[in-house]
């Protein structure tokens, strides 16, 4: 392994500050891009109409799942070759990393031969009706996807993997170059080269005429973005795979390491298993609460669809330092020195804490401009005043959920999943979805209720987290001598 193209970052030794920003920065910017990935995606479909927009709506649900099994496997990855880099044991973690590539490959291949056949069916489920463009549509769209399903994961392998050894920076250039590639193409594979609002920004209009004259090209609607999705993620995934197996990122597994073996396979499913299922919960519950919502009319979903787009650019600090957090445990639990391991956590929290401070503190002053942004047009004002009420009920919570998912990210390093996986959902299945169905049903609080329930949610899974957190039962790693032996308990 050359030491010149390995751009892990030192985590066990020396200062914790410095590394930790280091390795969190990259993930936010990475998940700034992948929204930008999907803002192209909308924007570009959007100008196919309504049903092309509900199509990529309702394909999301089921896409949503199935990231949500992808990532929530890829964690073990992390988790593993993390604490054995910590421990010393590159050969271990180069290993680990082999069996989650094949193991999750497969898991891939079942997921793209289920989903692709069952298609119609799923978006039934998610409210698609059969005989309408957008369930035509969304059922095109959606089996694209299903078949390519092993660029994404490949793409969640290298990530996850990457982040165990320290090295955040790599995936964040993949990813830009799998966003970059994605923009470019999606003007063209959906709307082709005939009256293409592209060509009229760039002044382009004769050039536009050329093409079209020579190819005939229309563009291939709705599924030209799930074309161009396929694309990019697949150069980013094979450039990934190439990098892997290089050596050119550190991590170094062997062909004889793609060959399953039981009791490795076992344990990235002790770790992976719940991570996956505490996402499915999630994503079950956000939907339950978006129907909840419904019930409070269509200025409430409005401004709750504001509060949603908020929410996931507020997130991004958290989910960094989070998985930051995540590989300076998981390292430092396998060098032993778990003293280090509480440092991480507890400077993790403070700075997730101060940020949030920061952030809230100025968009508690310009609450109402901030959410007219996103919604203009007669009626307006009255989703702002609900939208401007969740920056001003709710914004102070997110110095509570920032602590919360730092935490999470703590004790997934450690490897203890399970309690994370308890601990998630119960924000949202325990507090957040019964308060707010008592807030609108039982008192008649409409949207506001919802806020109050969001605000209280974060707090108190904060609070339970923390007195989990100190008992410290999560210090006990999970690497050991024996391949097959369990993680430690919850």
């Amino acid at each position: 392994m050359s030491d010149r193209t390995d751009r892990s970052v030192n985590v066990t030794d020396g200062p914790l500050f410095k590394p930790l920003m280091v390795l969190s920065a990259p993930i936010v910017l990475s998940q700034m891009l992948q929204v930008g990935y999907n803002l192209a995606d909308t924007y570009w479909v959007g100008r196919l109409g309504e049903d092309a927009v509900a199509a990529l709506t309702y394909s999301w649900a089921i896409v949503f799942l199935m990231v949500s099994v992808g990532g929530g496997l890829t964690v073990a990855g992390t988790v593993l070759v993390s604490q054995y880099k910590g421990a010393g044991d590159f050969r271990r973690s180069h290993h680990v990393a082999g069996q989650t590539l094949s193991f999750v490959t497969i898991v891939a291949i079942v997921f793209g031969i289920v989903g692709y056949a069952t298609s119609p069916i799923l978006m039934r489920l998610v409210g698609a009706e059969p005989g309408t463009a957008a369930f035509e549509y969304a059922v095109n769209y959606t089996r694209i996807i299903f078949v390519s399903v092993g660029f994404m994961f490949w793409f969640f392998i290298f990530d996850a993997l990457s982040r165990g050894w320290g090295d955040t920076r790599t995936p964040l250039y993949l990813m830009g170059l799998s966003v970059t590639i994605n923009v470019v193409l999606d003007p063209f594979l959906i709307l082709g080269f005939q009256n293409n609002p592209l060509f009229v920004w760039l002044g382009a209009t004769g050039l536009e005429a050329s093409l079209y004259a020579s190819t005939g090209f229309d563009g291939y609607g709705v599924e030209g973005a799930a074309v161009a999705t396929v694309i990019a993620r697949g150069v980013a995934a094979v450039a990934g795979l190439y990098l892997l197996f290089s050596g050119r990122v550190g991590l170094e597994p062997g062909l004889s390491d793609l060959w399953l073996d039981l009791p490795t396979v076992r344990k990235i499913l002790d770790i992976g298993a719940p991570v996956a299922t505490e996402q499915g919960f999630r994503s079950l519950g956000i939907a339950l609460l978006t129907a909840l919502v419904a019930l409070a009319g269509t200025e409430a979903v409005a401004a709750y669809g504001i509060a949603t787009r908020l929410s996931s650019l507020l997130f991004l600090p958290a989910l960094g330092l989070a998985r930051g957090t995540e590989t300076v445990v998981g390292q430092n639990l396998g060098a032993e020195q778990v003293g280090r391991a509480w440092r991480a956590a507890k400077l993790s929290s403070v700075v997730v804490m101060a940020i949030f401070v920061v952030v809230i503190g100025v968009a508690y002053q310009f609450a109402y401009p901030i959410t007219a942004v996103f919604i203009e047009g007669e009626g307006s004002e009255q989703v702002v005043e609900y939208a401007a009420h969740y920056i001003i009920i709710a914004g102070p919570s997110y110095v509570f959920m920032g602590l919360f998912q730092v935490l999470l990210g703590a004790l997934r390093g450690s490897g203890s999943t399970r309690a994370a996986m308890v601990l998630s959902i119960q924000e949202l299945w325990l507090y957040r979805i019964p308060i707010s169905a008592i807030a609108i049903l039982s008192f008649g609080m409409g949207i506001m209720g919802v806020w109050y329930a969001i605000a209280l949610s974060y707090v108190l899974s904060a609070a339970v987290t923390v007195g989990w957190f100190l008992r410290g039962t999560w210090t006990e790693n999970v690497v050991t001598d024996d391949p097959a032996a369990t993680p430690a308990s919850d």
